[in-house]
């Protein structure tokens, strides 16, 4: 999902970038201390996620959350609870009272992703077959069904198919967005998998059908056992 943080207190900003770095199925794409700037962003990019503080400059949270006429889903961050009724009467997914803990963080971003899989549902339930990888300036047309693997490499992707990889501008998170509901799991915090393409798994390692080798990171290794046994 892609999301945006509207606080101007840089240590709150400090603690959600680390929030979100830290959950997979999170891309942060946009960070702004206002809602007028925030406001720009939403005019011209698409989103689908808000943290959005209420105390603001130039405008008070909530009066900026009314003024979107079609705002992403919403989670309201605040110091002050009296705020909470108000915030639900707008239809947010989620209030934070600050300070909050990274586990309360997850609770809320689970909501959002039901919520979003709930309305995906409603649209189509046909699954992709094709996808354009922008690589440098190139758009490479890639059938998902060849894919092995995808892995990060510092500022860029790499996507492997049989016989040759693909360089990607995109994040590793954009491609479990975009591949998450087409048997593509994350193994590793540098990787993603196809899972039609294992061949079997030995210890902490994924064999795929062409021969490599993939490592199971510790932390996604119970979820990814769990999806496929």
């Amino acid at each position: 999902m892609r999301c945006i943080i509207v606080e101007d207190q840089p240590p709150a900003q400090r603690i959600l970038k680390k929030f979100i770095d830290d959950v997979p199925t999170l891309e942060l794409v946009g960070a702004f201390s206002n809602g007028v700037d925030a406001m720009d962003f939403l005019n011209s990019e698409s989103v689908n996620l808000m943290f959005l503080d209420i105390h603001l400059p130039k405008i008070n949270g909530l009066d900026f959350l009314k003024s979107i006429p079609n705002p992403p889903q919403v989670i309201l961050t605040t110091a002050f609870s009296e705020y909470a009724l108000e915030g639900y009467d707008l239809n947010v997914v989620d209030y934070l009272l600050k300070p909050f803990s990274f586990q309360r963080f997850l609770q809320a971003v689970g909501k959002v992703n039901v919520k979003q899989e709930a309305a995906q549902s409603t649209v189509t339930n046909a699954p992709l077959t094709e996808i354009y990888v922008k690589s440098s300036h190139e758009h490479i047309k890639v059938l998902i069904k060849d894919i092995y693997t995808i892995s990060s490499d510092s500022d860029y992707t790499e996507i492997y198919l049989k016989e040759k990889k693909i360089l990607s501008n995109e994040s590793l998170r954009h491609w479990l967005e975009v591949l998450g509901s087409n048997h593509f799991l994350q193994v590793h915090k540098s990787h993603i998998i196809n899972t039609k393409k294992i061949d079997r798994i030995s210890g902490n390692m994924v064999m795929l059908t062409d021969g490599s080798k993939i490592p199971m990171g510790r932390a996604y290794k119970e979820d990814f056992l769990k999806s496929i046994l």
